[in-house]
């Protein structure tokens, strides 16, 4: 059994479960095992699990996924069969027992939120109140699993605010809502009421309802398994730097293009 870190720009992507008629991340690595021959169908290889789910338009750095793999099967070897958008760049042999899904102790998104306006001291105010356990029920659609022990970490990069949300496990679109709530507390918008009315017993929705902030600025950036130790491989990872780094000079050159439109009217 093998675990792999994979790293992928998730905007050409309908998120990462595959889906049928649509391309996913999953969909993509099912196809590249075919083409090696690692799997005789376009399906999950044996022991297949991944470390979660990333809607579209997520990009990821270390979403993880293990199966039974070849020894041959390097990174390398892997980001062969991949499309540019997707590269393994690191593994690790796990026992046979081991499950990328429920073995993950921590997790650790990243977004980063345009705003060269916003209030620093009440996002990171925010940020603290929401910090710790709690339930979030009112930040995401699911009904079970919304008590979590949440740190949550703000920072300033020029004009963006890079939003650090690290927890043990986190429901459907829980980040994405945490990110509106810091870009509302930005603005002035997201009093100590009406966090602590989130965070309370009672269903908040409607207008007061908390809307998922844009996938596209969201990284699943870190997941942390203690018994795994991954090696990176020093060509894949070189690899995953070149076809990314050349997507993103290509969103920078599109950026600039947008830039002159916006400049002329």
């Amino acid at each position: 059994m093998r675990a792999y870190r994979l790293a992928y720009d998730g905007r050409p992507f309908y998120g990462f479960q595959r889906q049928p008629r649509v391309p996913t991340v999953e969909g993509a690595l099912f196809d590249a095992l075919a083409d090696l021959g690692v799997t005789d169908e376009r399906g999950a290889p044996d022991g297949y699990a991944a470390a979660g789910r990333t809607d579209a338009g997520v990009s990821a750095r270390e979403q993880t996924v293990a199966f039974e793999a070849p020894d041959w099967l390097t990174p390398a070897a892997l980001s062969s069969a991949l499309p540019a958008t997707v590269r393994a760049w690191a593994a690790a042999a796990v026992p046979a027992a081991f499950h990328a899904t429920h073995d993950a102790t921590r997790r650790r998104y990243v977004y980063h939120d345009h705003a060269p306006d916003a209030d620093d001291a009440a996002v990171r105010a925010a940020a603290a109140r929401l910090s710790g356990r709690h339930d979030f029920h009112n930040l995401t659609p699911d009904e079970t699993g919304t008590e979590r022990d949440l740190s949550l970490a703000v920072s300033r990069d020029g004009e963006f605010l890079r939003l650090s949300a690290a927890a043990d496990g986190f429901p459907r679109g829980l980040v994405r809502r945490l990110a509106s709530v810091l870009a509302a507390a930005g603005r002035g918008e997201a009093g100590a009421a009406w966090l602590d009315r989130l965070l309370g017993p009672e269903r908040v929705d409607g207008p007061d309802g908390v809307p998922p902030a844009p996938p596209e600025p969201l990284v699943l950036a870190a997941v942390c398994y203690p018994a795994a130790s991954f090696a990176v491989d020093g060509g894949a990872a070189a690899s995953a730097r070149e076809a990314l780094g050349a997507r993103r000079r290509s969103a920078r050159s599109a950026g600039r293009a947008l830039g002159t439109v916006l400049d002329g009217l």
